[in-house]
């Protein structure tokens, strides 16, 4: 009786959900809202009443300060992000996230050997609503060790299943790579189709290893989630101690719908689907077609629109005819293409014939009488071309004139040009013509390309007098681009280092401006010293004099010369290397000019994430100490062989608050470069010691260059008597006011900070 009552009640809901979507085939009102959250909203989707057809109606839910679309009322948990009427599905973002399991246990590993819960995010109404999980486009995902999980139909009917396991030798636990999870293959994680689409589902979840020797290992989470998304999350989903912390993440899930949707009461009872009665269909578009839908638990129908259009078929006047000529990529027609409603047509041109749908398939009917026309005109063209080729070329030299002042203007020549007539050696030299710079590269041929990046590409040229350069060409024109050309033609124009890349000149009359350097031909230090863990990497000698010649190099910008400079982005992919390995300080675009009498100049923020000065970062205030700060992350660098920009210790600490770390606790020999820990000695110490006084959190306790330098220069020759004061030689006095302890605790309170923004140049 139970069940005959239950039946009953189901084909009253049928028939009422019938009768109403008869008495709403009109569409929906104009005044209607067509979009909440972003997502468009077609009928017979709608907000509102009289908006949408019967089971259709979604809510703009605004209660957490955002829009949100949801199916069904404010509390629902199936947020709509993308509604499709030509693949009647319906994508949407499941916030409950993974199946609530509930049972024996504390739910945290395989102590939970027996648990169920439901998935049923469609409501208490779903059975009688047009939604279903599509099986085509989502999966069954469970992840864990060792369990076992079943999905479950209404009556308790198995639709599907799978396991997940985590392998245990004889005497030790297993180690489950991230690769073996991720591939969701049963290590660790499975997944399967899901045959039947319903609107609901029960879970069934047992634990398969009651020894649970891999019961912390992963998360156990039961989740159906759209096809190919958990390989793109299972490394966050998965790198959680507890499934709780990521059970709720919101799983995206595709849904299908049907208008008139019914549920067959009985396996006898026959499929229902397009009405027999055009008037009472929902398909009002003339031009759209009916198409009958049956599955394992429901049948209705979808409206379409017809071959040669699209739109909206649930609208009067939704389906319009497709303009295919033009769609080029849609089909071929090499000739005159004609729209026409619901088709195309394709000829050839006139005076042609053969295929115009295929690639040069029409061909001239008369040869003679192309032959005949071309002969007759022949004279009056011959002096048409004859005046066309002389008036373009004169045009063309014009428009070449015209160019080369035009981006000579905007590349302020001018302004170089004071910059450089300061000294009339510079002035001649310094400007390079276009014309010699084509000859130097064979017009710049990608064969003489010798590297580059985001910013442009450098070029091997050999100059007239026979002189090996590079020249850099920028690949984009911004004004930012200019300005640091411009800055890098007028610092590297007052220098004359061993250790700092020669200028030779400049070409303004292109749209990007030219540098032409000197041709260091090793390559940078980040090239030698980040090699493949197969590879011997720099002897611990060659580093060292590497990096004095480096700190000389810049105590000298900051000491030596007229007006103290500031590089700014010291890092090891700007010290080149020639061929003896001798090092040359590189890329003088970010860099500045201090006066001496100024304490700092306030600048906006560049350098290069995991080099970059905290102070320099948190005031502004661009010092010689941030250059100090940055070649001490350098000397880490040389000392760990690890790259700053991306290290990330198992602690979550960058290289410089590990570094400061380790060396307070006396265990740095841990983070050193194997290689280093062999070949330095007791060199080591005082290199480590020298980096950690340089990355000082406040800028006045930190070293000068100067002393930077005379300190590598006495360690790269221990038994001479090098003449310094009592501040020239750092040590562990330079960490005087704080313990290395107190310079750890600070990088750990202040990287975070840091971590939220990049600088890269």
């Amino acid at each position: 009786m139970a069940m005959q009552a239950a039946a009953l009640t189901a084909l009253l809901f049928q028939l009422c959900f019938s009768t109403t979507a008869v008495a709403q085939v009109t569409g929906a009102a104009p005044d209607c809202p067509a979009i909440c959250a972003g997502v468009s909203v077609p009928y017979p989707f709608g907000i509102g009443e009289g908006c949408y057809l019967l089971g259709f109606n979604l809510t703009c839910d605004r209660a957490l300060g955002r829009e949100r679309l949801l199916i069904g009322g404010a509390g629902g948990t199936l947020e709509v992000v993308d509604i499709s009427l030509a693949n009647s599905t319906v994508r949407v973002m499941d916030t409950a996230g993974a199946v609530n399991l509930t049972g024996s246990g504390n739910g945290t590993g395989l102590a939970m050997l027996a648990s169920s819960g439901k998935w049923g995010g469609l409501g208490a109404d779903a059975f009688a609503g047009p939604f279903v999980v599509s099986g085509t486009r989502n999966r069954f995902v469970v992840t864990g060790c060792n369990q076992q999980a079943t999905l479950l139909g209404e009556g308790g009917n198995v639709i599907v299943g799978c396991s997940a396991f985590c392998p245990v030798t004889d005497m030790f636990l297993s180690t489950i790579s991230p690769e073996e999870v991720a591939a969701c293959a049963g290590v660790g994680c499975c997944e399967t189709p899901i045959p039947i689409g319903r609107p609901s589902y029960s879970v069934q979840l047992a634990g398969l290893d009651l020894n649970q020797e891999m019961d912390q290992q992963l998360p156990i989470a039961v989740r159906i989630a759209e096809t190919g998304w958990f390989q793109g999350k299972s490394a966050a989903l998965l790198n959680k101690s507890l499934p709780d912390s990521s059970s709720t993440t919101a799983i995206p899930v595709v849904l299908e719908w049907v208008v008139d949707s019914k549920r067959p009461l009985q396996p006898q009872d026959v499929a229902t689907g397009c009405p027999q009665d055009a008037a009472t269909s929902v398909c009002r578009s003339s031009l759209s077609t009916c198409l009958n839908v049956t599955n394992n638990y429901r049948t209705g129908y979808v409206c379409k629109c017809k071959r040669g259009y699209q739109g909206n078929p649930y609208l009067t006047d939704g389906c319009q005819d497709v303009d295919e000529c033009a769609l080029p990529d849609m089909f071929m027609c090499s000739g005159v293409c004609t729209n026409t409603l619901g088709a195309y047509q394709c000829r050839c041109p006139p005076g042609s014939r053969g295929n115009p749908k295929i690639k040069d398939g029409c061909v001239k009917s008369s040869l003679a009488l192309g032959v005949g026309i071309g002969i007759g005109s022949g004279a009056g063209l011959l002096f048409l071309v004859l005046g066309a080729i002389f008036v373009t070329r004169k045009l063309k030299q014009q428009r070449a004139k015209a160019s080369k002042k035009k981006f000579f203007r905007q590349n302020r020549g001018h302004l170089l040009q004071q910059l450089v007539w300061q000294k009339a050696d510079i002035a001649e030299r310094m400007i390079i013509p276009l014309v010699e710079l084509e000859k130097a590269t064979n017009n710049f041929d990608k064969a003489r390309e010798i590297g580059g990046g985001g910013h442009g590409t450098v070029y091997k040229g050999i100059m007239s007098d026979l002189h090996v350069v590079a020249i850099k060409k920028s690949k984009v024109v911004v004004q930012r681009e200019i300005d640091e050309f411009i800055n890098e033609v007028a610092i590297l124009s007052q220098i004359n280092h061993r250790n700092v890349v020669k200028l030779f000149g400049c070409c303004l009359e292109t749209e990007v401006p030219l540098l032409v350097y000197e041709f260091i031909s090793n390559g940078t230090l980040y090239d030698h010293l980040h090699l493949e863990e197969t590879e011997v990497s720099l002897p611990w000698a060659e580093r060292l004099r590497i990096a004095t010649e480096t700190a000389r190099a810049f105590a000298y910008l900051h000491s030596a010369v007229s007006i103290p400079i500031v590089h700014r982005d010291i890092k090891s992919q700007n010290i080149l290397l020639d061929g003896t390995l001798i090092a040359k300080v590189s890329d003088f675009g970010a860099s500045r000019c201090i006066p001496i009498d100024q304490t700092g100049d306030a600048t906006a923020i560049q350098g290069t994430f995991g080099y970059l000065d905290p102070m320099y970062y948190y005031s502004g205030q661009l010092t010689e100490k941030s250059d100090v700060y940055s070649f001490g992350v350098l000397l880490m660098e040389l000392l760990t062989k690890k790259k700053p920009c991306s290290y990330r210790s198992s602690e979550e600490k960058s290289l410089v608050a590990y570094f400061t770390a380790l060396l307070a606790t006396g265990d740095l020999a841990s983070l050193l470069d194997p290689q280093v820990v062999i070949e330095g000695g007791k060199t080591i110490e005082e290199v480590a010691l020298l980096a950690a006084a340089c990355v000082r959190m406040e800028g006045g306790h930190r070293p000068t260059m100067r002393q930077v330098e005379m300190t590598l220069e006495n360690l790269r020759v221990p038994h001479e008597i090098v003449e310094m004061s009592s501040m020239d030689a750092p040590s562990c006095e330079m960490i005087d006011g704080g313990s290395t302890e107190e310079v750890s605790r600070q990088y750990s309170q202040e990287e975070e900070y840091l971590l939220s923004s990049r600088y890269p140049r």
